[in-house]
């Protein structure tokens, strides 16, 4: 077919369906991306956007949280979970912080461990099911998303030394063997650049410390901000927890290698403590402690993630509970590197890492394959 039968329309029905064959396929390749992107697996099953995004009784995404929970709830909670990994009822540690959290609107005081192990016993002697228990809970709902966005990925099945494990798959962000000292100052008045409550939890110690990664996930965000220095921020594989790392160490911030983009599993060290931030210049030690900050942002939606609706936890309690797991590190030579001693697999990093693979794949084959349609239609446009 030449150019001038093109144009007069005498095989134009031919090109026709050519193309809407070509655009179907496209679509096909684009529904299935999407459907990859936005439905990784919880509990073994793809879920999707609709059913990703909160809902509260209105209708609308979670703006607000606050998590009061002690270390010791944290601490009742996550043992009856773990003893209980292989028995007939399984306690999950979240709805048993979600019963006492609509219980009592969210307030944790020195009753909140009694409460969970009455729930718990209703729960493991068959009297009751959860549902059953929370029945008349208008709220249990709503605590039980917004505990599951803070601590959604901190417990599961991981492989540490080749060993099989249940439990706990988050660290403490500072590195085993490395003192620090810290009290609750979320909240607390910054003035720099402008006035502002603190949201963050800053753990004092000395420059170099090791700082770990709290959870897996993917570096979204790595270099100088004036605020917080050399930072790094870390989003959970599931979208819904940002760490942010900040005033890590000046010229040599972060773990060798680590960029924007990269994969990290809980327990790797990512960088190291130190006092960079409070200059429009960058690597300058401008804060007059030397310490981490780091903070947990909950994002229900992404509209959240920068302005006026971000949502900040206090995570005070939650490093607490995260001392019972320390990641233990070694000096990389005579290098100022330092890295985990124990490997560790986390199935979650193997699954975003599958998932990519995939999307991978889907790109390459839509490439190719407008590639051959382009040059079987003798055209170069489609």
């Amino acid at each position: 077919m030449d150019r001038k039968e093109r144009q007069s329309g005498k095989f134009g029905w031919r090109e026709t369906i050519l193309k809407i064959g070509s655009l179907l396929m496209l679509a096909l390749c684009c529904v299935c991306i999407i459907g990859e992107l936005s439905g990784w697996r919880e509990g073994g099953r793809l879920f999707s956007e609709d059913q990703a995004v909160s809902v509260t009784a209105d209708g609308s995404f979670i703006k607000w949280v606050e998590l009061h929970v002690t270390c010791e709830a944290l601490e009742a909670a996550y043992n009856l979970d773990v003893d209980s990994y292989k028995d007939e009822v399984h306690l999950d540690w979240i709805e048993l912080l979600a019963y006492v959290g609509a219980k009592t609107g969210g307030a944790f005081d020195k009753n909140s461990v009694r409460q969970i192990e009455y729930a718990a016993e209703k729960l493991k002697s068959g009297e009751n099911t959860m549902e059953e228990l929370t029945k008349n809970m208008e709220y249990y709902d709503y605590y039980l998303e917004a505990y599951t966005a803070v601590l959604g990925g901190m417990v599961g099945e991981f492989t540490l030394g080749g060993t099989r494990y249940y439990g706990l798959k988050a660290f403490s962000p500072i590195a085993k063997g490395f003192d620090y000292s810290h009290y609750d100052d979320f909240g607390t008045s910054r003035s720099y650049g402008y006035s502002r409550p603190h949201l963050g939890h800053d753990m004092m110690g000395l420059i170099g410390t090791p700082i770990i990664a709290v959870e897996s996930g993917y570096v979204e965000a790595l270099g100088w901000n004036q605020y917080g220095g050399w930072r790094i921020g870390i989003r959970s594989f599931d979208g819904k927890r940002y760490y942010y790392y900040a005033h890590l160490r000046q010229n040599y911030p972060y773990a060798e290698g680590l960029e924007e983009g990269s994969v990290v599993t809980a327990g790797d060290v990512i960088g190291y403590m130190g006092h960079t931030g409070y200059s429009a210049k960058e690597n300058v030690n401008n804060i007059k402690t030397v310490h981490l900050h780091w903070g947990l942002q909950l994002i229900f939606d992404e509209s959240q993630k920068e302005g006026n609706n971000e949502i900040w936890v206090d995570c005070y309690e939650l490093s607490k509970f995260l001392y019972r797991n320390r990641c233990e590190v070694e000096k990389v030579g005579d290098s100022r590197e330092w890295r985990r001693v124990v490997p560790m697999t986390d199935p979650a990093v193997e699954e975003y890492n599958k998932q990519k693979k995939l999307l991978k794949t889907y790109l390459d084959s839509d490439i190719l394959f407008i590639g051959s349609m382009r040059s079987w239609n003798g055209d170069t446009r489609i």
